[in-house]
């Protein structure tokens, strides 16, 4: 007997493939889909930490940091003025000490953000510490030089050789410890903000290309299943998928603008905003300490010389002329020499950087009579000029620079600010995109299922 097999019909075995094929492509699609707003996530996880960091955690805690060194320095020369000042000065006497008070209080708030960045960072939290100790051991030479002072009543110029000694032990741990350590600590903590932005300028692109690639996958899978139930079900394309695609595209053109747009507001924050705030201010906490050395030149002739040479090299750091004295330098500065560099080299551009190099310019102009008063022996005149003409030039000159440093700070809270909103835009919207496209896919797909059960 022979037993014939008989295969059965081609047509239903075809039939029930598509189903198959159809949530096999459907599955590829929302898997490319969901890869696309992982990365989207990601991106913008990423961004919004490095603007976080920048912008509103370590950026502003660095430049507050910044500050310590100012208000060590010019709680020194503070200090200065006050011993300079003697009997004939006592209502802007009582002022400098008030101002010494001042900054004294700014210092200890500069040191408690530096502890708070320092983390578990134990070389950070000794080098807090050690400036705190130091700090203590400056002020209480500073109230013993101060209290000397007071009792010998001496006219204005320089107070009895006793002050004059204590005051030498505190501004030499001043300079040589406690202002080098502030520095340091600006420079520890800046290395926070650095290497972040160095991270995220690297992740962020990257990201963005994922983006990119996530992006061009999902519509490429959008318009396989499009093309794939047109085909197989001798149709024209639904609206559904059609809008699925269309939202697609939107999601991942406006995700590769935030991206790109974050790319560019963390790069105007970091270098037109955080870095130049950071070089401004220390312009001018050198500065200050500059103009202090002015009232040291004064009070100490044993070291005018020193105090000279130094006020020149915290000039040409600020404004760098190549001179080998501070005669000479005066004369750069006077005769309108171009090509500065040192820190303000670079912020010279603008109504405020040309402001600013005119101030100085009449700073140094002012330097050079007080100089010239002083070296004529005429010391009550060169304290009057010190306390009056000098002050005023150098006080014109610091508000310029302190106008150079808000402009800066514009840029950087509005670079933070533009990418945050952007940012913020982005993560109100992917929910709903998600959501969206995840139903017109079901919207697409459900129908044609339908048709086969």
């Amino acid at each position: 007997m022979t037993v014939v097999q008989t295969r059965p019909p081609a047509a239903p075995a075809r039939r029930r493939s598509v189903p198959g094929r159809i949530r096999v492509i459907t599955g590829v699609t929302v898997a490319s889909l969901a890869l696309l707003f992982a990365a989207l996530a990601v991106g913008s996880a990423s961004a919004g930490d490095g603007l976080r960091v920048i912008g509103r955690d370590a950026g502003p805690q660095v430049v507050a940091t910044a500050g310590l060194y100012l208000g060590l320095s010019d709680m020194d020369a503070q200090v200065a003025d006050a011993l300079l000042m003697g009997r004939e000065y006592g209502q802007q006497r009582r002022a400098a000490l008030a101002r010494y008070e001042q900054r004294r209080s700014e210092a200890n708030q500069a040191l408690m953000k530096a502890f708070e960045l320092s983390g578990d960072d134990p070389a950070e939290r000794r080098t807090v510490q050690s400036v705190l100790d130091g700090l203590g051991r400056y002020e209480r030479l500073a109230g013993q030089a101060l209290l000397l002072d007071t009792r010998a009543g001496h006219a204005a110029g320089p107070p009895p050789d006793e002050v004059v000694e204590i005051y030498r032990q505190a501004t030499d741990l001043m300079r040589r410890v406690l202002l080098p350590q502030a520095y340091n600590l600006t420079l520890e903590n800046g290395t926070i903000v650095r290497e972040t932005y160095d991270d995220k300028n690297l992740t962020v692109p990257a990201v963005r290309a994922a983006v990119v690639v996530a992006g061009l996958l999902a519509l490429g899978c959008l318009i396989w299943l499009q093309v794939f139930l047109t085909r197989r079900f001798r149709r024209v394309f639904g609206p559904a998928l059609l809008a699925a695609t269309v939202v697609t595209a939107v999601a991942l053109v406006s995700g590769m603008n935030v991206l790109g747009q974050n790319t560019g507001d963390l790069r105007a924050a970091k270098s037109e905003g955080f870095d130049s705030i950071l070089t401004v201010a220390r312009a001018r906490a050198i500065s200050n300490s500059m103009q202090g050395d002015q009232s040291r030149f004064l009070l100490d002739k044993v070291r005018a010389d020193t105090y000279e040479h130094t006020y020149l090299d915290k000039a040409q750091t600020v404004f760098y002329l190549p001179a080998g004295n501070l005669d000479a330098y005066h004369a750069a500065v006077r005769g309108g020499s171009g090509g500065y560099l040192g820190l303000m080299g670079a912020q010279l551009g603008g109504p405020d950087g040309r402001r600013a190099l005119e101030a100085f310019t009449a700073f140094q102009a002012a330097d050079t009579r007080f100089r010239a008063l002083a070296m004529s022996g005429r010391n009550s005149e060169a304290v009057a000029a010190r306390l009056g003409p000098v002050r005023e030039a150098f006080d014109a000159y610091d508000k310029t620079l302190l106008a150079i440093a808000e402009r800066h700070q514009k840029v950087f809270e509005r670079a933070v600010g533009a990418g945050q909103s952007a940012l913020d835009n982005l993560w109100r919207l992917l929910p709903f995109a998600i959501g969206g496209i995840g139903l017109l896919v079901l919207a697409g797909v459900w129908p044609r299922l339908k048709e086969y059960r």
